[in-house]
């Protein structure tokens, strides 16, 4: 059975839609990571506009947040002083992400940076996952055991950068 969606200009199977909404729901919920960053590549593969498949993910993203939010509220878990600060942080970067975005659409480049953007982004994150997977298989190998993590209340070099804050609630 087909939908369409009037906004990508496009028929879809509807089972399609909500394979796929399931299959990144469980794929979220099973590793604890938000589900934005998996849609949107799949989204893009469905021929839907990447400037379409971007702005449908951000609102079901900040559906999801709000929810989650009010559940952690409700549990008396909520950092403010943390939320605060990323929040403002967010703000910033979505002002500049929209002027960014416009200004890409004018030029008649966004699908090109959007893709560019992800493939460089999954590539990177692949990298690290490849370098960190061979770097422990060789230490495996030689004997030697794991890294160890810092001990509390020490710091690596760059934490004595200016500007820093402490979030006694998150115990950071």
């Amino acid at each position: 059975m087909q939908i369409y969606l009037p906004i990508a200009e496009l028929p879809i199977s509807i089972f399609l839609v909500l394979g796929l909404s399931g299959a990144v729901g469980f794929i979220s919920g099973l590793f604890g990571v938000g589900g934005g960053f998996l849609l949107t590549p799949l989204l893009i593969f469905l021929d839907i506009p990447p400037a379409v498949a971007v702005a449908t993910v951000a609102a079901q993203v900040a559906g999801s947040s709000m929810t989650g939010v009010l559940t952690y509220w409700r549990r008396n878990a909520l950092d403010f002083k943390l939320g605060g600060v990323l929040v403002s942080g967010g703000i910033v970067g979505t002002i500049l992400g929209v002027l960014f975005f416009n200004s890409m659409r004018r030029l008649g480049q966004l699908e090109l940076v959007i893709t560019l953007a992800y493939v460089t982004l999954f590539t990177c994150i692949g990298g690290l996952m490849l370098f960190d997977a061979v770097r422990a298989a060789l230490r495996d190998r030689r004997g030697k055991p794991a890294r160890r993590l810092r001990e509390a209340g020490s710091h690596p070099p760059w934490m004595g950068l200016p500007l820093r804050m402490r979030f006694p609630r998150s115990q950071l």
